[in-house]
């Protein structure tokens, strides 16, 4: 893993025209609202496995995921890693009110962010309370998926965290798509079986042996290395091991 050489980017993106407006920190804003987030922002760009920042070192934005996936990460030290949280479209990275990251934070695949700086945020947070209300929202459910996701590490079969994983990712995509999570849904898988094994915590050949057990079940359709269909989303929701009403929230 390397140190990051992002790119700045400028985009012709209104905010209103956002892929991740509806989700992400900026959902509730209005208008001049928004056009004060406009005056602060910019977007960075990190190529898969680049550092987008190591945990310790000074932050001086913050940001969210528009397009790709990056993962948290925390390292003992004996040099042993753990990845504790996945990043994906609309979610938060940093912290207001603290100066440096608690985590590794790397790109697992190309990812496109769009960064705040840190200070003027932190001012606008105070005079727009719309932004501390949605912060505040999202926090709360990451603290709900970080229970839930306690219990897939603690309690979980190997095939209720490969379900559970998929599904977690399908209804972020269909979320992002203004779409409902049921019946058929395709998406790209972002993370590589390497990648799932770390996450979850089981090994690289488990990984494998499950995705192709739910494969000949029916319970999805793989084509080339991550393209996944699920043709049934009740149906593999049926092997997360997760109350009927779908467990997580993401």
């Amino acid at each position: 893993m390397t140190r990051a050489s992002s790119t700045t980017k400028t985009y012709n993106q209104d905010c209103s025209d956002c892929p991740i407006r509806h989700r992400a920190v900026c959902a509730r804003c209005e208008g001049d609202e928004l056009e004060q987030l406009e005056q602060i922002k910019y977007y960075r760009s990190f190529e898969a496995g680049q550092t987008v920042v190591w945990a310790g070192d000074s932050m001086d934005f913050v940001a969210s995921v528009v397009t790709g996936i990056a993962t948290l990460s925390q390292t003992m030290e004996d040099g042993r890693r753990q990845m504790v949280g996945l990043l994906l479209p609309s979610d938060f990275i940093g912290r207001p009110g603290r100066e440096t990251s608690a985590y590794d934070v790397t790109a697992a695949t190309d990812t496109v962010m769009c960064c705040f700086r840190r200070k003027p945020f932190e001012d606008m947070m105070l005079r727009t309370p719309h932004i501390g209300q949605r912060l505040l929202e999202m926090t709360l459910d990451e603290l709900d998926a970080a229970r839930e996701w306690m219990l897939l590490l603690g309690r979980k079969t190997a095939r209720e965290k490969i379900a559970s994983l998929l599904t977690i990712i399908a209804r972020r995509d269909a979320s992002l798509q203004l779409s409902m999570a049921d019946g058929e849904l395709s998406f790209d898988l972002p993370l590589t079986r390497e990648a799932m094994s770390e996450y979850l915590g089981l090994t690289l050949e488990t990984v494998s042996r499950q995705m192709s057990s739910l494969r000949k079940e029916g319970l999805i359709v793989t084509e080339g290395k991550r393209h996944i269909t699920i043709p049934d989303f009740d149906r593999l929701l049926e092997e997360t091991g997760d109350d009927s009403d779908g467990g997580f929230l993401v």
